[in-house]
């Protein structure tokens, strides 16, 4: 993630064309991603933070994961189901298209409406209800364009779904630039108005998504049909289960720190502070699942192994996951005190915490998306029913007395705990071959780039030199453990070059 756009050619090699095609298209969805995301996540959502401050953008914090919950109201498993279904059948495409748009419709309307009935029943105040109102719709145009989206990865044009994948956010950019850095106003940005920049932002995404995928289709009516939808959601209905319970064990945190500490609000600000970084992380570690699913689907319903893909993906995630983490451990206060004015020694601890967590949520990207490409869907709504009471029992028990850092230690303690049990359910399910040799060394690199990252504070140096410095000690010795192949990765460029010439 941090390492720079080459880092990602590292592939076994005996490299099939699949797995090819896979690291060629998630270069260029990284590289997009890299270019950016990071400015929208540290530039301007962090200086939005500190202009309103920790309570304020603590209630559209919670309030962004209370829409968030119940999300899948949205979608009921439909962005899963399509994706699977039209790499596998590209044929479907139309008549796919007018069904479930229109039935992502009618479901807007029911989502809208129960969240904000459940949100009066909670006490929200009229404010928190306006600001919800407005997220709510934000929630429906997202959903749609991932909807959207799914469609266009699974005819597998993967490069339009990656700059599709950065459009919102690049918008986002350039109007919250104006509010925060132009001067076209004299009051400060207000939390209302950076919403509302996302619902334009969100709008102009889903619009040209839609563009794009209606130009792919022969025939394109809304059809409002009763008895399919029901057919299709009782179909679908595993995939919404498992996004609702995975909901609930991602996003309740600041919810329940918000609703249960006579200071929530502030609590939840300040979680949101290191939250940030842990969600730019993840932005990146989603992508692999955004062209893993299709793949594997394909993979799937053509009777081929997967095992080498699998691999592959997970060293290209858990390698700079865990240098990542590494740093976040020892080096937290000086990201945070770099980052914001305010609660830097207690975020600087929900920091570590957090990205402890982040491996589990990597595993959950590799492992989980095979899954459910696998269509494994009872396996995963066990392991996620599981992970929301454990997260649910744990936030219970340790907010009221640890506060923001007991919301942090539920995070982590769940994402490990459901990141492994999928680990354990694909290499059963699938029959991998256990190699004693690769679990030693990658054994090793984590306890090895851990201690690295330990002796660097030592280093009496210029801070951000020495966090660099870690981080690619971390990378070089994943490499020189053979967890990285540059061999392969020389081959591959090479053979990459010699079928240009050729076309040439």
């Amino acid at each position: 993630m941090v390492f720079g756009f080459g880092f990602y050619v590292v592939i076994l090699r005996s490299i099939t064309r699949m797995k090819r095609n896979f690291v060629i298209n998630l270069c260029f969805l990284l590289f997009l991603n890299i270019l950016v995301k990071p400015f929208w996540i540290f530039g301007v959502e962090r200086s939005v933070q500190n202009i309103v401050g920790a309570e304020e953008f603590g209630i559209y914090f919670s309030l962004l994961n209370f829409s968030l919950l119940l999300n899948i109201i949205l979608d009921m498993g439909i962005t899963n189901f399509n994706n699977r279904n039209i790499a596998q059948n590209r044929n479907l495409l139309d008549k796919s298209l007018s069904n479930l748009l229109a039935l992502r419709l009618v479901l807007a309307v029911v989502y809208i409406a129960i969240s904000l009935i459940i949100a009066l029943c909670l006490g929200y105040e009229l404010r928190q209800m306006k600001i919800l109102g407005i997220l709510v719709v934000n929630q429906f145009l997202q959903s749609m364009t991932l909807y959207l989206r799914s469609n266009v990865s699974g005819m597998q044009m993967f490069k339009t779904d990656s700059m599709l994948s950065v459009l919102d956010r690049l918008l986002m950019i350039i109007f919250c630039s104006i509010l925060v850095w132009g001067h076209v106003t004299d009051t400060p940005i207000k939390i209302e108005w950076f919403v509302l920049t996302q619902t334009a932002a969100y709008f102009i995404t889903a619009l040209v998504a839609f563009l794009i995928v209606f130009s792919k289709t022969k025939h394109f009516r809304l059809n409002f049909q009763m008895k399919y939808f029901i057919a299709f959601i009782k179909q679908s209905f595993p995939y919404a289960l498992l996004i609702l319970l995975m909901a609930f064990y991602n996003r309740i945190d600041s919810v329940m720190l918000e609703r249960m500490l006579p200071d929530g609000k502030e609590q939840a600000g300040i979680y949101a502070q290191a939250f940030r970084i842990l969600e730019a992380a993840s932005m990146f570690a989603y992508l692999f699942s955004v062209l893993l699913l299709p793949m594997f689907a394909r993979m799937i319903k053509q009777k081929q192994n997967v095992e080498g893909l699998c691999k592959t993906a997970f060293v290209l995630i858990f390698v700079p996951a865990i240098a990542l983490m590494s740093v976040c451990l020892f080096f937290n206060r000086e990201i945070m005190g770099l980052m914001y004015f305010e609660h830097i020694e207690t975020s600087s601890i929900v920091l570590a915490i957090l990205m402890v967590g982040f491996v589990g949520i990597c595993i959950t990207y590799i492992f989980g998306t095979l899954l459910t490409s696998n269509g494994s869907l009872k396996y995963l709504n066990i392991m996620a029913a599981c992970g929301m009471v454990l997260n649910i029992v744990l936030n219970f028990i340790l907010i009221p007395h640890y506060g923001v850092i007991g919301a942090a230690i539920s995070s982590m303690v769940t994402q490990l705990a459901t990141g492994l049990c999928q680990y354990i359910i694909a290499f059963r399910l699938f029959k991998f071959n256990f190699n004693l040799k690769f679990t030693i060394v990658t054994t090793l690199f984590v306890i090895i780039s851990v201690t690295v990252s330990y002796f660097a504070t030592m280093i009496d140096y210029n801070r951000w030199i020495v966090v660099c410095g870690a981080a690619v000690v971390c990378v070089l010795v994943a490499v020189a453990l053979r967890v990285l192949d540059l061999r392969s990765a020389i081959t591959v460029l090479k053979e990459s070059l010699a079928k240009r010439k050729e076309k040439e």
